[in-house]
């Protein structure tokens, strides 16, 4: 499956991403990350705010291809974390462990299944790592959207 592919199934729409959309959205995922780690949050709002930054990270490797998901459709997180590899390279593992993420975000919003310290540690190791590969990956290749 290409970007283009999922385009002409409607999977994503073309987007036009600004230098200020782009920094926005970068600051709000360092945000997200920042208050993932105050212990005085619960572990459910420390895993939400760590797995926000997870998926923004995510919406910036679409927007620097010229892409977003459609936010009306169903399965748009999964569609946005499944298009890492292809918009930032991301090897198919770190998918893997991400949408697990995903599931569990799922499980706690929709059934209030409880959230383990284990998966909240996880859940910010994989942000913190996310966010620094979409800092290098925007410095690397597309220098203009962080102008």
């Amino acid at each position: 499956m290409t970007l283009a592919n999922l385009l002409a199934i409607q999977r994503l729409q073309a987007f036009n991403a600004s230098p200020q959309g782009v920094q926005r959205l970068l600051a709000a995922a360092a945000r997200n990350l920042s208050d993932a780690q105050l212990q005085a949050l619960s572990a459910e709002n420390r895993f939400d705010a760590a797995y926000k930054c997870i998926l923004q990270c995510a919406m910036l490797g679409l927007w620097a291809q010229g892409y977003r998901t459609p936010t009306s459709q169903p399965g748009h997180h999964q569609t946005t974390l499944q298009c890492l590899p292809l918009t930032m390279g991301l090897p198919n593992d770190v998918i893997i462990v991400l949408d697990a993420l995903r599931k569990q975000r799922n499980q706690n919003d929709y059934e209030g299944d409880p959230v383990s310290a284990a998966v909240v540690t996880e859940c910010i190791t994989q942000a913190t790592g996310l966010l620094a590969h979409t800092r290098q990956f925007l410095q690397t290749q597309f220098p203009a959207l962080l102008k």
